[in-house]
């Protein structure tokens, strides 16, 4: 007998310490920034915003927000972020 459904390619567990560097802290809250998310996720960034945004019951409401372009100039002169233009940047955060 064989089976019909489809195999999903799941990309591997991140090591904890990659993830503890995606980890940043704003407005008093650790987050992980949309296009480090994404690539955990191995999507294009573009498309998790899009499933957030058509999905939002799914998420609490203080799940996503957008920082502004003073805290990303913070996060791009700390944390070695200069190469990066400013996009439209997301940051999740959980309680």
């Amino acid at each position: 007998m064989e089976d019909s459904r489809k195999s999903v390619s799941v990309k591997p567990a991140y090591n904890p310490e990659i993830i503890t560097e995606k980890i940043f802290t704003i407005r008093g809250q650790k987050v992980i920034l949309d296009f480090d998310l994404a690539e955990m996720y191995g999507v294009p960034t573009k498309r998790l915003n899009e499933q957030i945004k058509r999905n939002k019951k799914r998420f609490p409401c203080d799940f996503m927000f957008k920082i502004n372009g003073h805290e990303w100039e913070i996060l791009k002169s700390r944390f070695a972020l200069s190469n990066l233009p400013m996009r439209s940047q997301f940051a999740t955060a959980s309680k």
